[in-house]
């Protein structure tokens, strides 16, 4: 079940937020409909996921009951973490792996082709993260109602953000229906509303120039204004799908009476790559950064240690995206962009706000395009384009897809975040209703008209 689906706004949502706050009043029994209602969000895509969903998180929760109950056996968070290892290693990279090694020697294969539990990376490294706390000496241990919802809740379950425990699971004893109850459904509307706006009007209708360019570029070279215009659509698509789901999972747990992390910052607006990783999925960022890169020494050690530090962090979260070389050599390289930004900075060289902003958008575009190469060819194809090795060529463009262009970078570039307009803008009031109304007819039309389009990061 999709976010921005006729099925999800008209029918789903209503119904469980209506039942949610008609039994607000009893703790346990709005709490068990979020966790019904989100094994049932999560079994639409297919029900077969839903036994390893409930299984990892029935197992989770007994290791962490375990260690509380023997807190001096410190290697039972470990071996929770290396059992989710082996969960996602085993869905998500063993035909990658097997596919590798027989490549290296020269042998015929058949890969097993399981099928990749949608959000399996997500919930794992939730359920990662809160193990390692505990190891670490966070002695929070929760109800198994409690632990459930922390993990199935159905706006973040699939692509994030990445919550932590520690971040919401002590909100669920608050009252939703406490004084500050029409501001949160309210402003986490109007932040779902312009989360459906942006992967509706802006990242679907720019998806498909951008597919037919990069499916083109597997045939036949592109001209540098095709290059140009997949690079560009492309960086305008990920960001408006994926910080457009962010928002739509923001705003629904704030009807739910719930905060949730922001994701994005307005990443096409840093002036280096640093800035850039602290914009953009800052919730992995922190990830990457508290449970992988300080373990590995951090910026504690030597110049080049450091480097070697963040080079590695970068590629495993390249391996995160997918079980690809590419993701690998993406992570790689901005890995590299980031030790050399720390040696850059470290020696006092600055260039003007101006070119440093460039610098870097270029730099992210053009890794963009090695993100959503499928082969290191095809990404090396449209990378020569774009330098111009194939002619200029050209491109035809209907007027939505120019619109949306045009649209969508003055939002990335000049526009508010979303949550500065949600949350500080616009202030709850009674007329603001007609607009937004009229503006969720329109996109469930807008909908309706169009095959269904899943979010990019479901495949992560």
């Amino acid at each position: 079940m999709l976010f921005n689906s006729q099925v999800f706004i008209v029918f789903f949502l209503p119904a469980v937020l209506g039942l949610y706050y008609a039994l607000a009043e009893n703790r346990t029994a709005r709490q068990t409909v979020v966790v019904a209602a989100s094994l049932g969000f999560y079994g639409w895509w297919d029900v077969r996921f839903v036994p390893l969903l409930a299984g990892l998180t029935v197992a989770n929760w007994l290791i962490a009951r375990w260690f509380g109950a023997a807190r001096q056996l410190r290697w039972i968070p470990v071996l929770g973490v290396t059992l989710n290892l082996l969960v996602l290693a085993l869905f998500k990279y063993a035909d990658f792996l097997r596919g590798t090694v027989f490549g290296l020697l020269g042998e015929s294969w058949q890969p097993w082709d399981l099928i990749l539990p949608l959000g399996i990376s997500f919930f794992v490294f939730q359920k990662i993260s809160y193990l390692i706390d505990l190891r670490r000496g966070d002695r929070h241990f929760y109800s198994f109602l409690d632990f459930c919802m922390f993990v199935t809740f159905f706006p973040q379950l699939i692509a994030g953000p990445l919550v932590r425990h520690n971040e919401i699971i002590h909100q669920f004893s608050a009252d939703p229906r406490r004084p500050e109850v029409w501001a949160n459904l309210s402003r986490g509307f109007i932040l779902f509303l312009i989360g459906v706006t942006k992967k509706v009007a802006l990242a679907d209708t720019l998806a498909n120039p951008a597919d037919a360019l990069f499916h083109k570029a597997q045939q036949a070279s592109l001209g540098l204004i095709e290059a140009w215009t997949a690079a560009a659509a492309y960086t305008l698509q990920i960001y408006f799908d994926f910080s457009g789901y962010s928002d739509m999972a923001i705003g629904l747990a704030l009807m739910f009476g719930l905060a949730l992390p922001f994701n994005f910052n307005a990443p096409y607006r840093a002036v280096s790559v640093r800035d850039f990783w602290r914009r953009w999925h800052m919730t992995l960022s922190r990830f990457l950064r508290d449970y992988l890169y300080i373990p590995l020494g951090g910026n504690r050690a030597s110049a080049v240690r450091q480097a070697v530090n963040v080079i590695a962090t970068m590629l495993l979260g390249g391996l995160w995206h997918g079980a690809n070389w590419t993701f690998v050599a993406w992570g790689g390289l901005h890995g590299v962009a980031l030790a050399v930004n720390h040696v850059w900075a470290g020696r006092g060289f600055r260039l003007p706000n101006g070119a440093a902003w460039l610098l870097t958008l270029l730099f992210v575009m053009a890794a963009w395009v090695l993100f959503r190469s499928p082969t290191f060819h095809q990404a090396g194809q449209i990378l020569g384009s774009m330098a111009g090795a194939h002619g200029l060529g050209a491109v035809s463009l209907d007027r939505e897809f120019v619109i949306a262009l045009v649209l969508g970078a003055a939002v990335a570039l000049l526009g508010p975040t979303s949550q500065e307009a949600a949350l500080s803008l616009l202030r709850p009031r009674a007329w603001l209703a007609v607009p937004a109304g009229a503006l969720l007819a329109y996109l469930l039309l807008l909908i309706g008209g169009r095959l269904p389009n899943v979010f990019i990061y479901f495949q992560f």
